[in-house]
């Protein structure tokens, strides 16, 4: 088992930025990715960014991020960060960090969600 747990999140007016951080504690050795996911009221659950937790630290954005969020990890840790700068309220989603882990099969971890609203 993965546990996850997010901080960051909160109220913030179009424009500004915002940061997530997540941290992961139990069987973290066999976590070979990590990242975050949102969900808006209403809406599925989609893919913000990913980053590999291997060497390479291959990440993955979304189309609609558009170079406004970063995503940064230390896989020694392992932890994972999500800079959000431009943020629009379009935005305004639960954010869940993710844990992906390969250990006898794929298994999908996730954090409790923070919720960011961007709203003036």
């Amino acid at each position: 088992q993965v546990q996850l747990v997010e901080s960051g999140g909160g109220l913030v007016q179009p424009g500004k930025s915002l940061s997530l951080s997540c941290g992961a504690s139990g069987s973290i050795f066999n976590i070979y990715k990590m990242g975050w996911y949102r969900q808006a009221p209403g809406k599925q659950r989609e893919m913000v960014a990913t980053i590999s937790s291997c060497e390479d630290g291959v990440t993955n954005y979304a189309d609609w991020v558009k170079g406004r969020f970063t995503i940064s990890g230390d896989p020694a840790k392992p932890t994972v960060s999500l800079q959000m700068n431009s943020l629009e309220p379009e935005d305004t989603a639960v954010y869940y960090c993710y844990a992906g882990v390969l250990r006898g099969g794929y298994k999908d971890f996730w954090g409790q969600g923070t919720q960011v609203t961007v709203s003036s």
